[in-house]
C-alpha cells in the first residue's frame, strides 16, 4: 500500500534510492505540532505506509525518545525509507519492516502507538480495515492510532477541491477515494478504537486521533 500525498507519478527522486514527495515539505511541521500533542512521550511508534520516508525522519528527529518503527509495503518505498533514513544520523529510526495493512500477520509485536498519513484514500477499503484490526492487535489499551489526509464529513466533501480530488483518484483506481469520516469512526469502534479529537489542518486535511479502549 502507498503511503503518499500524490500519485506516484508526482514523486522525484534521487540516484541513491531517495524518493521526494512534494507535499511533505508543506503539511510536514503542521503534521508535527499535532503528533507532539496526541503521542506519549516516549515508547515506540509504528508508522503504517511510511511513503518515501521523509515524514518519518522529520518527525523522529523532533520527537525523541520516541523510536519510529518504519514500514511499507513496497520494496521501492523501504529503499527510499531506508536511504533518508541513513543521512538523517538519528538513532530512534528503526530499519523499515515490510508491512501490508491487510495482512493478518504484522511483523511487530507490539507499539505504544501508530501513525498512518496519506493512506486511506490512495487504497481500497480493506487496508482501511486491516488498519484497525492490525492496530487493535499490536496496540496496548489506551494506545493511540493517528491518521492524517483527506475526508468526508456526513457524506459531503469539506471543499471542491477534495471533491476534484476524489474524482481524480476513482479514475486512477474505483476502489480509491476519499473517505467519509463517520464510516472511517464506525469501522474504529468496531475494532475497538474510540474518536479521541478531530483537528482541521490546511489544504482541507484532518488530523484523526483514536484511542484503543
Amino acid at each position: 500500500m502507498v503511503g503518499a500525498e500524490t500519485s506516484p507519478k508526482d514523486w522525484s527522486s534521487q540516484p541513491d534510492a531517495r524518493l521526494f514527495a512534494p507535499a511533505t515539505q508543506r503539511n510536514r511541521q503542521v503534521i508535527l505540532n499535532e503528533l507532539s500533542r496526541a503521542l506519549p512521550g516516549d515508547g515506540t511508534v509504528l508508522e503504517i505506509a511510511s511513503g518515501t520516508g521523509e515524514h518519518a525522519v522529520w518527525f523522529a528527529q523532533h520527537l525523541r525518545p520516541l523510536r519510529w518503527q518504519l514500514s511499507d509495503a513496497d520494496p521501492a518505498m523501504r529503499q527510499s525509507i531506508a536511504a533518508h533514513a541513513a543521512g538523517a544520523d538519528c538513532p530512534t529510526l528503526l530499519s523499515p519492516i515490510a508491512l501490508d495493512v491487510t495482512s493478518e500477520a504484522w511483523p511487530i509485536a507490539g507499539a505504544e502507538a501508530a501513525v498512518c498519513i496519506n493512506l486511506l484514500h490512495i487504497a481500497p477499503w480493506s487496508a482501511a480495515e486491516g488498519l484497525f484490526g492490525g492496530c487493535a492487535r499490536v496496540l496496548p489499551r489506551g494506545g493511540v492510532l493517528f491518521l492524517y489526509g483527506p475526508y468526508k464529513r456526513g457524506g459531503q466533501h469539506t471543499a471542491p477541491s477534495n471533491a476534484a480530488f476524489d474524482d481524480s483518484l476513482h479514475t486512477r483506481d474505483p476502489a480509491w477515494g476519499v473517505r467519509d469520516l463517520d464510516e472511517v469512526v464506525a469501522l474504529a469502534e468496531t475494532e475497538g478504537f474510540a474518536l479521541r479529537e478531530v483537528v482541521e489542518m490546511p489544504a482541507n486535511n484532518l488530523s484523526v486521533v483514536f484511542a484503543k479502549t
